[in-house]
């Protein structure tokens, strides 16, 4: 189970950076719903992160390394795939990068977060985590690394739960803030949300190159062996 959990903590730390849903926890705590909304997206943010890495474990159930400790072939061969994609998106996010003043462009949902209904925020949180490339991408990562360990499925299990519980730390931080602060948790909240604005782009082309650096690393090494 160690190994497990050892191969996912860099991957749930990686989704728990993610802006969107920070900014948008941030944006549904200042609307009239922000007790319902706010919850409602994190929770949909955890269930679509659980939901892509139970498919992965399931989809490789049995695809434990080999006899003699090579991940099975299509693992190394995903790991590669996983690799580029993220290379790609890293090198998105760095072009997309706001440059000195330059206002940070946001999706057209977060200027309609006062019409939201908890469904709505909730289904907002299943997409962010499981429709978005970056997070997808790190999910299926993540559970890949998981599924090449040697470990019995409860255990895989559990590393799957603390993944979860990582990635949530992200959005799951406003809402603790919310209702431990109320009022008071304002400001640090709009500071917050600033931070990620002007900052989100470079972080996750940072943490998406060094992913994909991994990921083609472990994958040619276990190919070429």
């Amino acid at each position: 189970m160690g190994e497990a959990i050892g191969q996912i903590l860099s991957y749930g730390v990686a989704v728990a950076l993610s802006a969107f849903p920070i900014i948008g926890v941030v944006l549904m705590l200042a609307t009239p719903r922000a007790r319902s909304n706010g919850p409602a997206l994190l929770l949909g943010w955890v269930l679509g992160l659980a939901l892509v890495g139970t498919i992965v474990l399931l989809v490789s159930g049995g695809a434990g390394p080999s006899d003699q400790g090579q991940p099975a072939g299509w693992v190394s061969a995903l790991d590669l795939v996983l690799g580029v994609l993220l290379l790609w998106v890293a090198v998105k996010e760095w072009r997309g990068r706001p440059r000195g003043d330059e206002e940070v462009p946001l999706p057209k949902w977060m200027k309609t977060v006062d019409s939201f209904t908890p469904a709505k925020a909730l289904a907002l949180g299943m997409a962010l985590s499981a429709l978005n490339p970056k997070n997808l991408l790190l999910s299926i990562a993540a559970a890949s690394a998981i599924a090449r360990t040697d470990t019995s499925a409860g255990a895989q299990a559990v590393a799957l739960a603390v993944y979860v519980l990582l990635g949530a730390l992200g959005p799951g931080t406003p809402v603790v803030l919310y209702f431990a602060l109320k009022e008071r948790s304002q400001h640090i909240l709009d500071g917050l949300k600033l931070w990620m604005e002007r900052n989100n782009t470079a972080i996750m082309a940072v943490i998406c190159l060094l992913f994909a650096a991994k990921l083609v690393g472990n994958a040619i090494s276990d190919l070429s062996s």
